[in-house]
């Protein structure tokens, strides 16, 4: 009897072959030994059927067809891959088979892709489905995930979550782009100067169109406005040093109409009458306050992160950057890279000195070497365990990515942009195991009259972790000279009052990388401050599809990426599809319904709910809005 193993794709069915020891003995779409079967599939084999399939009266575009909510769903092969299909349906029915391991990418689609292929190919029924749950394509990380895979069942409620999902996608876009196009199609394409519109609606899309158009025409909208502040330069003998004033109880303008805020006056004739006041009376040091702060390095990267980082550092889109660390890890290089998460688990922080031995070893680059040898030198702690990098409760699927310290034969053959990716993903990972950037703090007020200035100094006295990520962060902040030797009580004799001009600014647009993060923080947009933390942890769309969210949005012409500046804006038919979803259903706008379906398919997932539940109120939801835009039409 023989073992059969199903990935994503050919390239990782080699990795499985080399771990299994198996001779690339390669058939026509999979390779075979005395023990070991492996196959692939090349991304999805299986597709719901468009809604004609159903019926072909749903090939027109009409009301009466609408809403669509078929109580059995359809699928069928993509043609492009037919013959693909065909091989691993054939491998899934031989009789020689005894067990099946389901070894695709692990997480929710791929689990989707997977369980496709088996509804549609039925395997041989005698043979055990197990699933392989990885979060490297390391040797040692394969053959660990085949030996503890466990039986496929107890992945059901992922599963259930996956086709969900799917439907969910479907059907709201079914339904919601043909309602949407047939009643607004006409006035949106006759507003854009176009002779034919398709309204394109996504549970996920629509959500990130509407975060983007908002913040456009907040910036659109805004007005600057100028306000005046007043500055305090003062000199001792030991220096000089300048402090903001700002009102506080004991001043005379407190709470008076003539300021535009804590910190400056709306006219400046105000500003000038403000200062003339004070003008040769004696400053007093009425407060000093040192202290000093500790800094640990920041959290590991996310996928989110990441893309962020990316797009700020090296001007490059989401998906691209998702594109290079899926490569990493397929070359062994980095872990798995759709993750949500920031931290490691437990179990990941007890072997973590194989990560950074391999890196020590093996990494032949005379930056990070240098790190590591201080590492070693200083006798840097590699214990995790009680630190802020390790917490099993903030980890669904996957840890943080990090290094796995192999793969560096494929190190050499990467380009310049995927090499400087993966030394990001290094030195993040590194930082976390020097000690605390250290700074002192110096608080002074100075009182004239009874108003107060301000000034404040943070000096890095120890760099810590800010040695490996000192190009993310100055390890030295400018010095307000004068302020080390300043006593309290002490008169300053030497005083300068000055007006500086202030205006306030409107928001930033985002950029490709900013989008990825405010999607997977929409929660905050939230004002039910209940629903804000129910829904903690699930954004808007998942670490695997954000990404493509961007970029269909763009494909499809309702935003407009910067190619060098990844600042992204709303087309002009971006803004008319803006509006009719405004007008119709403005709730697919907003990040808490969006949201809260994406915690619904969590739930389902951690089997807090059931699937036929999640249904029930997505086909309800469906009908509602049905029902509401007919009447109005």
């Amino acid at each position: 009897m023989k073992k059969l193993i199903i990935t994503e794709k050919p390239s990782v069915a080699m990795e499985f072959a080399k771990a299994l020891k198996v001779k690339p003995n390669r058939k026509n779409g999979y390779l075979e030994s005395e023990k070991w079967i492996i196959t692939w599939c090349v991304g999805h084999l299986v597709t719901m059927s468009y809604p004609e399939k159903y019926d072909e009266k749903m090939k027109f575009w009409k009301l009466e067809t609408l809403p669509f909510l078929p109580k059995e769903y359809k699928y069928e092969i993509i043609p492009a891959v037919q013959n693909q299909f065909n091989i691993v349906k054939s491998l899934l029915q031989r009789e020689d088979i005894d067990e099946i391991y389901n070894a695709g990418d692990s997480g929710r689609e791929g689990e989707y892709i997977q369980r496709l292929v088996f509804m549609m190919a039925k395997p041989n029924a005698k043979a055990k489905m197990k699933r392989v749950w990885i979060d490297s394509q390391t040797e040692e990380e394969i053959l660990r995930g085949i030996n503890e895979a466990k039986d496929l069942s107890e992945y059901d409620s992922l599963s259930d979550s996956a086709y969900l999902r799917a439907k969910e996608d479907y059907l709201i876009g079914i339904n919601f782009s043909r309602m949407l196009s047939i009643i607004y199609g006409r006035r949106v394409a006759k507003e854009i100067n176009e002779d034919k519109v398709s309204i394109s609606v996504g549970r996920v899309m629509t959500c990130v169109l509407g975060m983007v158009v908002s913040r456009e025409r907040e910036i659109r909208n805004f007005v600057k406005t100028k306000y005046y502040k007043i500055v305090g330069s003062f000199s001792t003998e030991n220096g000089t040093f300048t402090a903001d004033w700002k009102v506080n109880e004991k001043s005379k303008k407190f709470e008076m109409p003539e300021l535009y805020n804590e910190t400056g006056f709306k006219e400046k004739k105000n500003a000038e009458d403000f200062i003339a006041v004070l003008d040769k009376k004696d400053a007093i040091v009425s407060g000093i306050k040192k202290s000093k702060q500790k800094e640990n390095a920041p959290l590991l990267f996310n996928l989110a992160e990441i893309q962020n980082e990316c797009t700020k550092r090296f001007k490059i889109k989401p998906d691209q950057t998702l594109e290079i660390i899926q490569t990493l890890y397929e070359k062994k290089l980095v872990t798995y890279p759709r993750t949500d998460a920031r931290v490691l688990s437990t179990a990941v922080a007890k072997e973590i000195s194989k990560n950074l031995n391999g890196l020590a070893h093996g990494f032949k680059d005379e930056e990070i070497q240098k790190y590591i040898a201080k590492m070693i030198q200083e006798k840097y702690s590699t214990n995790l365990l009680k630190t802020k990098y390790v917490n099993d409760s903030k980890i669904t699927d996957h840890y943080a990515i990090i290094p796995t310290g192999q793969g560096f034969e494929n190190y050499d053959k990467l380009n310049d942009l995927d090499k400087n990716i993966y030394k990001l993903i290094v030195k993040r990972f590194l930082s976390i195991f020097y000690p605390p950037a250290e700074f002192n703090k110096i608080a002074v007020t100075v009182n004239i009259d009874d108003e107060t200035f301000f000034a404040n100094e943070k000096i890095c006295i120890n760099s810590g972790y800010l040695e490996i990520l000192k190009s993310d962060k100055e390890t030295k902040a400018e010095e307000n000279q004068g302020l080390k030797n300043l006593k309290k009580g002490q008169k300053i004799t030497n005083t300068d009052l000055s007006i500086k001009e202030a205006e306030t600014s409107p928001p930033s647009r985002y950029n490709s990388g900013s989008m990825i993060l405010a999607m997977e923080n929409a929660g905050k947009l939230i004002e039910d401050e209940l629903l804000r933390e129910q829904i903690k942890g699930d954004g808007i769309g998942t670490s695997a599809t954000r990404a493509e969210i961007i970029k269909k949005l763009e494909r499809i012409k309702y935003i407009a990426i910067n190619n060098k500046t990844q600042i992204i804006t709303p087309t002009k038919k971006g803004e008319a599809i803006f509006d009719v979803v405004n007008k119709s259903m403005p709730d697919m706008l907003n990040p808490k319904l969006t949201a809260s379906w994406e915690k619904g398919l969590s739930m389902v997932a951690r089997e807090e709910i059931k699937a036929p539940e999640f249904m029930k109120k997505l086909e309800n939801y469906i009908k509602s809005k049905f029902d509401r835009l007919v009447i109005k039409y």
